[in-house]
């Protein structure tokens, strides 16, 4: 998953923000730039909803535009009744971005389009006007990696209602989170490829140092065995299994900062070649459902890997017009021989390989996803939004049972499953929010009813309290 570029808190950009890296044309234009329907999906709903002849939407953290473009491309075939929506993107001081600079022109097609700079805990002074939509993608992590963890969080939480008009809308996509009551419950992974064990030894101890996560407490210890004895992680060899006791959190970030690598080192070219990861071509099933499909992909000029590695892969391949094609299965298999070469490389230094981690490294090998399930992310947002500082009192929740929607990434889930025994499920969550007013008690009976098959007893419990008591 390569997130949206996102606006964040002030507090530690200064000191962790990786600002060249994450604004780099080659990430924003390219790899940040995917999924515009479902990034956009939630925000062209909501404009749906909004009764106001010239709605006012902000989208924080537009990264390439992809978002922007599916906007523009909905409202112009006349999906709904709007014909001027006021677009306000709210981007990070120092992005520039030749796509969002595209999407801009496209919207400009279909309404009025403006780029503010800021924080998105900042978004109460950025925009002075009450709007009817707020859209955002990916937003929680970098909030929580960068602007000051679960108090940034809650924070920014708390400026949203300040800003949406009473009734306006939240549209939010971000990872889906494991089940469970805590992503401190503890559980054992076992790893045995060894790209994955290789990966472990390069990335966890400095994520465990050096990132900004929770896992602090006694009870976070990561265990790791090797035969048969307790081992440090910066130890583990090639060639044996590895057993991980640790907090299901961490077990989500190894797994998804491995798939973000893969992706990053897929986009880079080192591996000899480089996949079709969007567009038409991305998308070419062999079984939907299960998430098999044939993937594109054209060749590069490395010249460190094995000629065997090249020649294995074009053997299983057809040539496909100027590209070659092969089974998916076929192609992650060959992607893991090459990506263990890769980081045998990588790790000792040399040259390119050394680069592309580095640069991957450095602009996400710290982050934490600040993953919450549905239930918590719904009573967090219910619980903090009553807490805003503001005169008439509101609470973000979703007032209908479609506007709560969890999408499996069945590719991803289909190579994990076959990586790894116990796989964790890798989907994405979208809440659309509404901005109920707490004197609205029809609304806030739709949205209590709209929660109940998310949230635990615990959770539906401390939200009536919150919206009876202001928190």
């Amino acid at each position: 998953m390569l997130c949206n570029s996102i606006s964040w808190g002030r507090t530690l950009i200064a000191s962790k923000f990786a600002t060249e890296s994450k604004t780099a044309a080659c990430y924003l234009d390219v790899a940040a730039n995917a999924h515009g329907e479902e990034k956009g999906y939630l925000a062209y709903q909501a404009l749906q909803r909004v009764e106001r002849n010239c709605p006012r939407l902000v989208e924080i953290g537009p990264g390439g535009g992809s978002a922007v473009t599916f906007l523009a491309s909905r409202i112009a075939a006349g999906g709904h009744g709007h014909r001027n929506v006021d677009l306000t993107l709210v981007e990070v001081p120092g992005v520039v971005s030749t796509s969002l600079n595209q999407a801009m022109e496209e919207f400009g097609k279909v309404g009025t389009c403006d780029l503010v700079t800021g924080f998105a805990q900042d978004i109460g002074t950025l925009v002075t006007e009450p709007v009817d939509v707020i859209s955002a993608s990916a937003l929680m992590h970098e909030v929580y990696s960068y602007g000051g963890g679960y108090a940034g969080l809650h924070s920014m939480i708390r400026t949203i209602p300040t800003v949406l008009r009473e009734g306006g809308l939240f549209a939010y996509r971000d990872v889906y989170a494991v089940d469970g009551g805590s992503l401190h419950d503890r559980a054992v992974q076992t790893y045995g490829a060894q790209s994955w064990v290789q990966f472990l030894r390069m990335f966890l101890p400095q994520y465990l140092r050096e990132g900004t996560h929770p896992y602090h407490g006694e009870h976070d210890e990561v265990i790791v065995r090797q035969d048969s004895r307790i081992v440090p992680v910066d130890e583990v060899t090639n060639g044996t299994h590895v057993f991980i006791s640790a907090p299901i959190g961490i077990f989500r970030e190894v797994q998804r900062h491995y798939i973000t690598l893969r992706d990053h080192v897929w986009r880079s070219g080192v591996l000899g070649f480089v996949p079709f990861l969007d567009g038409q071509l991305a998308s070419d099933w062999i079984d939907a459902k299960t998430g098999h499909k044939r993937v594109h992909y054209r060749l590069t000029d490395t010249d460190w890997l094995p000629i065997s590695q090249k020649a294995m892969m074009l053997a299983l391949s057809e040539r496909y017009a100027d590209h070659y094609t092969v089974d998916g299965d076929i192609f992650d298999q060959c992607t893991d021989i090459a990506l263990s070469q890769f980081l045998a490389s990588a790790e000792v230094g040399e040259g390119e390989c050394q680069g592309v981690w580095e640069h991957w490294n450095t602009r996400e090998g710290r982050e934490t996803y600040a993953y919450m399930t549905v239930d918590t992310l719904l009573a967090t947002f219910a619980i903090s939004s009553t807490e805003s500082n503001q005169d008439n009192r509101t609470v973000l929740m979703p007032v209908q049972v479609e506007d709560v929607i969890q999408r499996d990434r069945s590719y991803y889930n289909r190579y994990l499953r076959r990586a790894l025994p116990n796989p964790l499920r890798d989907a994405k969550q979208l809440v659309l929010f509404s901005n109920i007013p707490l004197t609205d008690t029809d609304a806030l009976q739709s949205a209590m009813h709209s929660v109940q098959q998310w949230c635990s007893r615990t959770n539906l419990a401390r939200m009536y309290s919150a919206v009876n008591t202001g928190g």
